[in-house]
């Protein structure tokens, strides 16, 4: 089967997965393990972005692409709230609710979907899907870049070490939590329907 552009774009971001976990894991130094996780996060976030704007925009929508693109873009998010969840040592506790909160916002949204597989229906992503999103990346983003310059040596910020990181923590659970309520709510009349 030949790939178009978004399904390329989707499957290099399924590959970079374990780049970037085994870069994380297995690089000594820890602000060069931080910084090189932190590029190649980024750079699969933003296949994440773009595959979608090219399938739109062209009209390059295929069967694949429903089904791969959001399993990438769970993987990709588990994988990094699970490894950091193990790894950030100073932040173990606040990142383990947070990767708890994820894993349940994405598996009931998932099994909503599911149960409304039959109405066929596919609402765009709104204003908290789109905001859960940028705040889980940059959750992600800041703690990998904070982290390692704070075990590195690099900088000490004495009482403030990790404050960015647990308030970006702290506004992803929110956003994630909104938008999980948001999704119930705009998905329940589509629920009943199937009843």
């Amino acid at each position: 089967m030949k790939l178009n552009i978004p399904n390329q774009l989707t499957l290099l971001r399924m590959l970079l997965i374990p780049v970037f976990v085994a870069c994380y894991i297995y690089i000594e130094n820890p602000l060069t393990a931080g910084i090189v996780a932190a590029i190649l996060f980024a750079v699969a976030s933003l296949t994440d972005m773009l595959d979608g704007k090219i399938a739109r925009k062209y009209n390059l929508v295929t069967n694949f692409g429903k089904v791969m693109d959001p399993l990438a873009d769970k993987a990709l998010v588990f994988a990094a709230f699970l490894l950091l969840s193990a790894k950030v040592e100073n932040l173990d506790g606040i990142m383990i609710w947070a990767t708890v909160i994820v894993f349940i916002r994405e598996l009931g949204v998932t099994s909503i979907r599911l149960a409304c597989a039959k109405s066929e229906v596919s609402l765009a992503a709104n204003f908290f899907g789109k905001a859960k999103t940028v705040t889980q990346m940059a959750c992600i983003l800041v703690v990998l870049i904070e982290n390692a310059l704070i075990v590195s040596g690099t900088i000490d910020l004495g009482a403030f070490n990790y404050v960015a990181s647990f308030v970006l923590i702290i506004a992803m659970s929110f956003m994630t939590v909104a938008s999980g309520i948001n999704y119930v709510k705009v998905y329940m009349p589509y629920l009943n329907s199937n009843n």
